[in-house]
């Protein structure tokens, strides 16, 4: 009898209440956001109480789970703020939350019964730290990018607690986050929501063998992708695959949840994965804004050749979203929200929630008084003419003209 293979779940980066639709619609199991306040992304959307309230329902109404990030590092007078906050989270249902501050774990457990995660920011790397944030209230643990997949199915057995590992996304180059360059360069603390990406930045090296300075991005990350590594993440139990960037776009929340989520299914009912779904996998993975990618420390620590050495955006051709799909049928046409404009003639991409890409010609544009248009503008509603199969909320995409 065929023992069936207990598959992670898809944890996709939702920055905004358009961005968890996207992402449920495209597969995620759960989503990870932010409210107004205690969370590390301050310059995401994030969302109000009400986005909260709406963001819940429409998530457990297709089945998937929504964590709310309170992974901020607080002083007192931010403590005195939480509790009503985590009481209104509990009265909406939240799954769980995502923390890093033991004051904030004291703080959730008196005032909720909601589940608590341990961020990858508590830097958790061993069995040990495992141990004593179960002994704290912790159900789960984020463990951090410095463990590969085998010491991390170890930590999942011997600690007995869930364990949940970053498989995509920008990197940092510091443990799990912990950096004070951000602070040091621009007085932004990265460890409460200000981060600058100072890493990133072009720096000038003194004292090489030339005695020349040399102009190097020595400290910026390649980006995580462990598309291969997914046997690995199942073999050793690994609970929750966690996507990194509530600050990205949607076609990167939709393309994210899609493809993992599907060679996660694939998987399932195979055992094993194919060549050539795994190259489709890797073309879909490359349609999103990146920079080089790496599977920094998953199989073995990660080392020089895991640094990206380049200027930001000197990586392959991107693709950009044209828009969502508002409305679909013989009738009306493809009718799309224009987000970046596009011309008539050109060649689109539309991402269905699952299975293969529509390609489509959009060699006639009509704006939704019925007149032609030839280049469209952002912000508006046009139609093009229908093809089969296409939805309302599949996203379109098309190739960069750079």
């Amino acid at each position: 009898m065929k023992v069936p293979i207990k598959i992670p779940e898809v944890l996709a980066p939702a920055g905004s209440l358009d961005k968890l639709k996207v992402a449920v619609l495209y597969g995620a199991n759960a989503v990870y956001v932010g409210g107004q306040k205690f969370g590390l992304r301050t310059a995401a959307e994030n969302f109000t109480q009400d986005e909260l309230r709406e963001g819940m329902s429409f998530a457990h109404e297709r089945g998937a789970k929504v964590y709310v990030v309170l992974n901020s590092f607080l002083h007192d007078k931010d403590l005195a703020e939480l509790p009503d906050f985590v009481r209104f989270l509990d009265e909406i249902g939240t799954d769980a939350v995502i923390v890093s501050d033991l004051g904030v774990v004291q703080a959730v457990r008196e005032h909720s019964s909601i589940q608590i995660h341990i961020s990858t920011q508590a830097s958790a790397l061993n069995i040990q730290s495992a141990l004593l944030w179960k002994k704290a209230g912790a159900s789960r643990i984020v463990l951090g990018r410095e463990v590969s997949v085998k010491e991390a199915g170890k930590i999942r057995r011997e600690a007995d607690i869930e364990i949940e590992m970053f498989i995509h996304g920008s990197m940092c180059m510091a443990y799990s986050g912990h950096c004070v360059i951000s602070n040091f360069t621009q007085g932004r603390d990265s460890n409460r929501g200000g981060c600058a990406h100072s890493c990133r930045f072009e720096y000038s090296l003194e004292g090489l063998d030339t005695q020349e300075k040399k102009k190097a991005y020595f400290m910026s990350s390649k980006d995580l992708e462990g598309l291969r590594v997914l046997p690995a993440f199942i073999e050793e139990g690994i609970d929750s695959l966690k996507i990194e960037g509530r600050m990205k776009s949607h076609l990167y929340a939709g393309t994210m949840s899609k493809v993992y989520s599907e060679a996660l299914k694939f998987y399932a009912g195979h055992g094993h994965f194919l060549s050539d779904d795994l190259f489709k996998w890797e073309e879909e993975l490359g349609k999103v804004s990146h920079r080089a990618y790496t599977q920094a420390s998953l199989v073995e620590k990660a080392g020089a050749e895991s640094i990206f050495n380049e200027r930001e955006n000197s990586t392959q051709d991107e693709w950009q979203m044209v828009g969502p799909v508002i409305d679909a049928s013989p009738k009306a046409g493809i009718v799309i929200e224009v987000r970046n404009a596009f011309n008539q003639g050109d060649e689109l991409e539309i991402l269905p929630f699952s299975g293969d890409v529509i390609e489509v010609c959009a060699h006639e544009i009509m704006d939704l008084t019925m007149k032609a248009v030839v280049r469209t503008r952002p912000s508006t509603l046009v139609r093009i003419p229908y093809v089969e199969g296409v939805q309302s909320m599949y996203l379109v995409r098309q190739r960069s003209k750079v």
